[in-house]
């Protein structure tokens, strides 16, 4: 267990290790190029001294717009060093977002990573606070700094420094560390306030039980401006293992093969898509068909054992490993020995078809306000379908409704500048409301849904959607599914298709058009997502049965607005976009049988 009180703890472990590959990061020809111990440690000297220079104090605010890379972690290291406080922004902010974010946390200096980030300045708005502006990548850049311009210092300042040092531990665990605005699945986005001790305690018990070390390495993709990413790379550092940074989601596969984490945390849409991959590819041929039905049968009877933690050695599954689960486990790299999932709801389906392949994943919960961890899957006490056992500092109860509330010293200190949406989110005796549904039962915490997101029939009956939702995911055919039905009599349900899988099914069939719009509504494919929906109703209670579909002609995306970037529904926005199909579903409701 560490004993972290600040992440400038962080900071000292992963710049005194003496590592020769504390981080990896890909040059643009393609090549891994390493970073010391030594090197990280001057470039976050280089860049405390620019912003220092720069009237930047404690407490001030540096707005953060940058893809997963090594001078993320160096901007954010040199913030806490001198008590600075970093805003991490999402890419994929448009220019409104940005200005409203950087206005409302009255940053006085941001840093973009590209070109493309730091054109969202023009459109962002009056920024009366912003002072400065550095952009990570070469070029020209009107009124911008550069950032390789100042790191060309950073080789003179590799050498331990004792006023720098002295300066960083003066920062306390009280002190404001960063200001992480929530996604937004509902309302404006809100500067969720967390300090340098609600992070670093939850670093400290969160991965001790995993016993990681420093033979151990993790690819850094999961944007870093959600808590998760962060924390997994804070904790990476503690424990002394190689961090690969991947800049966009497509370069993963290839990032993966290249550097061979032995770590992977992902949200669920990622393993989701991996086993859309996995099925995709042997879909059209009876033979691959057949040979992963026949493995996933056959790891279905050992999954006990491998829930339990230990390999099968059966003839049978010696033969399947061979042919499908080693293929699997190349998806990741080849060499991952954990799997981790957090964000959102995993789901059982999907997490026993990666066990009955082999994997075993290691599913957490938390918040951005709980920093993040609250609990967390182990080697040594797993149940599926749970989130795990509740952290040692985290208290847990549960308000007469279900709804999860907690206290502890990594719960947030509230949203920044926000006192009414503060004291709407603590009960009245202090306890932080989730938001979300569960139940703790043997030691192990449940989640079965978020709380604004249940549907209540007119006729009273609550749906939780979520597990239903996730079982359409399961088919290579659903992208993304949404229920809807609250207030009505029955529930229905809109479905984005997984449009790759989906062309090349509907050219197996005959299907002629290319154009997704015409596509979804061909009598073949709208039957084909029909018999899906039909096959999960009847693994349902009546009540909870989809009554009606629509296949609609748009993947959902986080560009698009549908999803946030830990790929969560925005279900407000789609329930918006698609009013005239929800519509419909219930224009005969009053004389509608619910059957």
């Amino acid at each position: 267990m560490f004993d972290l009180k600040t992440l400038n703890d962080v900071m000292a472990k992963v710049t005194s290790r003496g590592s020769k590959q504390a981080m990896l990061w890909q040059d643009v020809d393609g090549s891994w190029k390493p970073i010391t111990s030594a090197e990280l440690y001057g470039k976050i000297r280089a860049l405390a001294a620019a912003l220092k220079s720069w009237g930047v104090v404690k407490g001030d605010r540096v707005a953060l717009l940058s893809e997963n890379r090594w001078e993320w972690a160096v901007t954010d290291f040199a913030c806490f060093a001198l008590g600075a406080v970093d805003v991490p922004l999402y890419g994929t902010l448009t220019p409104e977002q940005l200005g409203y974010s950087l206005r409302d946390s009255g940053s006085k200096v941001a840093v973009f990573s590209t070109k493309e980030q730091y054109e969202k300045l023009a459109g962002a708005g009056e920024l009366p606070a912003l002072e400065r502006v550095v952009v990570m990548d070469q070029g020209e850049f009107p009124d911008a700094e550069s950032f390789a311009k100042i790191m060309e210092a950073a080789a003179g300042l590799q050498v331990a420094d004792a006023s720098f040092d002295a300066a960083a531990r003066e920062v306390t665990g009280d002190d404001l560390a960063t200001l992480i605005y929530t996604s937004g699945t509902t309302g404006e986005p809100k500067g969720v306030r967390l300090t340098h001790g609600n992070i670093a305690c939850n670093l400290n018990l969160s991965t001790d039980p995993f016993g990681f070390h420093d033979t151990d390495s993790s690819i850094s993709f999961l944007p870093l401006s959600h808590v998760t990413a962060r924390h997994l790379d804070y904790a990476m550092m503690c424990h002394g293992a190689r961090i690969a940074y991947c800049t966009k989601f497509d370069l993963m596969a290839a990032a993966m093969k290249a550097t061979k984490p032995t770590i992977f945390v992902g949200v669920p849409r990622v393993y989701e898509k991996i086993r859309q991959a996995v099925e995709g590819k042997s879909a059209h041929s009876p033979v691959k068909k057949g040979i992963l039905q026949w493995a996933i049968k056959t790891g279905e009877k050992h999954r006990p054992e491998v829930l339990e933690g230990k390999t099968p050695s059966g003839l049978a599954w010696k033969i399947a490993d061979k042919l499908v689960y080693s293929k699997i486990r190349e998806a990741f790299g080849g060499c991952a020995h954990t799997f981790v999932s957090g964000g959102a709801p995993l789901g059982m389906d999907t997490a026993g078809w990666f066990a009955d392949v082999g994997i075993r994943i290691f599913e957490g919960y938390g918040l951005t306000e709980t920093s993040p961890v609250i609990a967390l899957n182990y080697p040594q006490t797993h149940s599926i379908g749970t989130v795990g056992p509740v952290l040692k500092n985290v208290e847990v109860r549960f308000a007469a409704d279900g709804e999860l509330e907690v206290k502890g010293p990594s719960i947030f200190k509230g949203y920044w500048q926000k006192e009414k949406e503060t004291a709407e989110a603590f009960t009245e005796d202090g306890w932080f409301k989730t938001g979300d549904i569960g139940k703790l039962e043997n030691g192990y915490l449940s989640i079965t849904d978020r709380k604004k997101e249940l549907l209540k029939t007119s006729g009273g009956k609550l749906i939780a959607p979520q597990p239903v939702e996730n079982k359409l995911k399961a088919n290579t055919l659903v992208g993304q599914a949404a229920m809807v039905g609250d207030k009505h009599k029955f529930a229905c349900v809109l479905i984005s298709p997984n449009f790759q899988a989906l062309e090349k099914w509907a050219q197996s069939q005959g299907v002629g058009t290319t154009d997704r719009k015409e596509l979804v509504k061909d009598k073949k494919v709208v039957a084909e997502y029909q018999r899906i929906v039909d096959a999960v109703n009847k693994e349902l209670p009546p009540y909870e049965t989809m009554k009606r579909i629509a296949v609609v002609g748009d993947e959902w995306s986080v560009e698009d607005g549908e999803m946030t970037p830990s790929m969560k529904m925005k279900r407000r926005v789609i329930e918006k976009k698609y009013e005239k199909e929800i519509g419909e579903f219930y224009a005969d409701e009053a004389s509608a049988t619910k059957s």
